[in-house]
């Protein structure tokens, strides 16, 4: 037969820079099979194969209705039903990915000019699960079918040989109490690892520490997350006992602009305690020499505030923005041109003298301040390798 492969999220989002694990397993299991297997990357030829299979990770890309409704298209994930989605048959789920169904779509965007590091994750990695499931069942996230972290699959299920780095997507690997074992396996292999999804901080022993900060060969920086400021002692507790083993830089996610009280509202009351929030998380990592990652709920498009939102993962997804800059700097470099940044050099005031404009973040940092100056004297003043 030939059968297609769409990555949905691919085809809607141009700067697509993760592959999508399923769509690599199907074709890997349709391939073993003798079958031809394409990756399409639009759907203007869908009638030229037998099979068709669909798979998308995110909910807002858009797929076409009347393309869904083909005899011949199947579809699935949690872009099209989030936690509801069906996993996928246990002789493909378990199959080895095909890590070359990206390959001609990799050269022709490194053919037209883009980085080939961008592709790194198609090129350079074996992708897989060691573990599935997640102890947190957070709101936000759609793993909340599980009430446990346990073993999924050995890493020789999905390691490429040919490959340098192996990438897992594990749920939580630290709520698994096997998670020695699967340690003990990767580092076996002899490959740098990375966990994708933030490690759970909230777990960690001296034991994990030792694994994690002085025996394994990690790819790129460790990841944790910082959701919500109720963990604040806990995680300065972590984060304390992780220096004692090492002074290395670790990135953290932090999410802004969700309300994790079950029936919370979104109101001016709660913008601002969310935004406190995020600004009190942002400066203890900073203090702990980490790098925070801001992740925003979609609903803070809704915040009269949103522009505080937008600057403040502008500062801080840049890091070299945030370890050099204070946000207030920063709000008012943003829109600058790099000559009258250099000219004036920190001199906003002359900078405004000989007639230059306040760009939006400028303004926006104004408005906030002129109405929150507390929350502006605490938060907007420091930079990230204060």
């Amino acid at each position: 037969m030939n059968i297609g492969i769409i990555d949905g999220d691919l085809i809607y989002n141009k700067k697509h820079r993760f592959p999508n694990l399923a769509c690599m397993k199907i074709s890997g299991y349709y391939k073993s099979k003798g079958h031809n297997v394409e990756l399409l990357t639009d759907y203007s030829s869908l009638t030229n194969y037998d099979l068709v299979f669909i798979s998308k990770v995110f909910t807002e890309t858009k797929i076409p209705e009347e393309v869904l409704k083909l005899p011949y298209v199947t579809y699935g994930g949690t872009g099209f039903f989030y936690d509801k989605a069906e996993p996928l048959p246990d002789y493909i789920e378990h199959c080895m990915p095909d890590y070359h169904l990206y390959d001609k779509w990799v050269q022709n965007k490194i053919g037209n000019g883009e980085k080939k590091r961008d592709f790194s994750f198609y090129t350079d990695y074996s992708i897989g699960y060691a573990t599935r499931g997640c102890i947190r069942h957070c709101s936000f996230c759609v793993n909340k079918n599980y009430n446990k972290s346990r073993l999924h699959s050995p890493v020789s299920e999905f390691l490429d040989e040919t490959r340098p780095y192996i990438c897992l997507l594990d749920d939580n690997i630290l709520a698994c109490k096997d998670w020695i074992k699967v340690f003990d396996d990767l580092i076996a292999t002899g490959k740098r690892f990375q966990f994708r999804q933030g490690l759970d901080e909230r777990l960690l022993s001296e034991g994990e520490c030792e694994y994690l900060f002085r025996k394994v060969k990690y790819a790129n920086k460790k990841i944790f997350a910082f959701d919500n400021i109720k963990d604040k002692e806990l995680i300065i507790s972590k984060l304390k006992m992780i220096r004692k083993y090492t002074d290395e830089e670790i990135k953290f996610y932090v999410l802004c602009g969700y309300n994790h009280n079950v029936d919370g509202v979104y109101n001016e009351s709660f913008w601002i305690e969310d935004i406190t929030s995020l600004f009190e998380r942002i400066k203890i990592l900073a203090d702990y020499n980490c790098i925070p990652y801001i992740m925003r709920f979609e609903r803070y498009k809704e915040s009269i505030y949103k522009g505080i939102y937008i600057n403040a993962a502008s500062w801080c997804n840049q890091p070299n923005f945030f370890k050099k800059l204070s946000f207030s700097k920063y709000c008012k470099i943003n829109g600058m041109s790099r000559k009258a940044c250099k000219e004036y050099n920190g001199d906003y005031n002359l900078y405004l003298q000989d007639g230059g404009k306040k760009g939006s973040s400028w303004r926006c940092l104004e408005e906030f301040t002129d109405k929150y100056p507390d929350i502006a004297d605490k938060y907007f003043n420091f930079s990230g390798d204060a």
